[in-house]
């Protein structure tokens, strides 16, 4: 991998991209993406060496789900076992094509309870696909046969809210899980039944990040969203409130009678009855939850089951914490980036700070997570800076370019190359043939 990237020097191909955040997905010799393009929702796969389009297919749908401002119909990345390909849009459901474009079945899905649209990616394992769909209400982790698109398991996540990560696969012990860091809580399930495994209190009300597993057969976990406003965790409960608050007498707690606070502004993503008030379970389940909310990050060890927040939790960090890049782990050391370019790497071994420092000319926001080749942290702003650093805890910043448009979508390194998706192109950068002979020379 290049030690700098000068667009005009390591470009090695460059390509028009339709709208969407979803990151490349690379298996064998083609790219995969999903996009917008004109209201059609596409599925699109490109040749590795050249950038060129082999096939692209259209989802269909009713309606074009509302999305945040800074997202898309079109973000979450495609997932692949070399024959199938699984591509999710919030505004239709999951379908599979083969890996020439040939639609093996559809799954509609929705529509989902969430205007700032869905945003987990699709997970292939077990023979199976797993979904999680957190939202302000009917939130659910589903696994469904890859052969076929048949549900095989559902289960439901009643005092799960709105979340944005994609779980992820865990060795937990002799066992593999899918692991979910949502609303306050960690979730281990069974790939086989969905039956939750074990559950660690004490993260993110809203979490974006995806937990990463480490060499060492750790889980890493670090969110940093919503519930910061530590008011919440002392509100009274219901039966207090309402005797001083119901001025109509109806048992039920409009948002002008909730005390200040952040309950009140979200009280939409706790009605689950839609009745614009609160009746005691709704309130009740967000107490619940404000009062075991942490932005935090922090190393599981494998082995445990039920209740393990005080059994297995190795270490926790709660400075520095990003809201929305997964962090990477490498040789030691565990890198996470938060908004305004402050990257901090940690020692896995105890959680303890080794550097946090801010990365030079890349403030803004992080949505794209780090990437590690070659010895080398890549991290791209939302602006379009990217920021190389050297992959140690001591680590030093080694260069910096600017691509000059927006990128929230995660890079990918294969073979000694990064593909960048920025807000209008597709980029396959990297050595030349010739600078890498003359690296290996020397």
């Amino acid at each position: 991998m290049p030690d700098r990237i000068d667009l005009s020097e390591h470009t090695i191909w460059k390509v028009p991209m339709a709208s969407g955040q979803s990151s490349p997905v690379i298996f064998d010799n083609q790219i995969y993406l999903t996009a917008l393009r004109e209201e059609k929702l596409l599925t699109i796969a490109l040749d590795r060496e050249t950038g060129a389009i082999v096939w692209e297919r259209e989802a269909p749908y009713e309606k074009l789900e509302e999305h945040h401002r800074r997202s898309s119909p079109a973000v979450a990345s495609v997932a692949t076992d070399g024959r199938r390909v699984v591509s999710f849009f919030g505004s239709f459901g999951l379908l599979c094509y083969d890996t020439d474009g040939r639609e093996l079945w559809r799954k509609p899905l929705g529509p989902f309870n969430d205007p700032q649209g869905a945003a987990s990616s699709p997970v292939i394992a077990d023979g199976k696909v797993f979904l999680e769909r957190d939202q302000d209400t009917d939130s659910f982790l589903a696994a469904y046969d890859l052969n076929s698109g048949r549900k095989k398991w559902r289960v439901d996540r009643p005092n799960v809210r709105r979340n944005y990560g994609t779980p992820t696969l865990w060795k937990n012990g002799d066992k593999f899980e899918i692991v979910s860091a949502a609303t306050a809580t960690i979730t281990g399930y069974s790939l086989r039944t969905g039956r939750q495994n074990w559950q660690i209190h004490g993260c993110a009300r809203v979490v974006s990040a995806t937990p990463v597993v480490g060499y060492d057969g750790s889980l890493y976990v670090v969110n940093a969203g919503g519930g910061g406003d530590l008011r919440a965790k002392h509100y009274p409960p219901f039966k207090q409130v309402i005797a001083d608050a119901d001025a109509n007498g109806n048992g039920l707690l409009e948002k002008k009678e909730i005390p200040g606070g952040p309950i009140a502004g979200f009280i939409d993503q706790f009605d689950r009855d839609a009745s614009g008030a609160l009746d005691e379970e709704e309130y009740e389940s967000i107490r619940r939850i404000y009062r075991s909310v942490r932005h935090v990050a922090m190393a599981v060890r494998p082995g445990g089951s039920g209740d393990i927040t005080d059994t297995h939790v190795k270490w926790t960090q709660d400075r520095m914490i990003p809201r929305n890049a997964s962090p990477v782990v490498h040789n030691g050391h565990l890198f996470m980036v938060r908004d305004g370019g402050i990257l901090t790497s940690l020692d896995i071994a105890d959680g303890a700070i080794v550097k946090s420092e801010r990365l030079e000319k890349a403030t803004g926001s992080y949505f794209s997570s780090p990437v590690i080749g070659d010895k080398k942290v890549f991290l791209f702003n939302d602006r379009g800076m990217l920021s190389i650093v050297t992959a140690e805890g001591d680590w030093k910043q080694i260069g910096s370019t600017d691509f000059d448009e927006d990128v929230l979508a995660t890079p990918a390194i294969v073979d000694g190359r990064i593909y960048v998706r920025t807000a209008e192109h597709l980029y396959c950068l990297g050595l030349r043939k010739e600078e890498r002979s003359a690296r290996d020379w020397r």
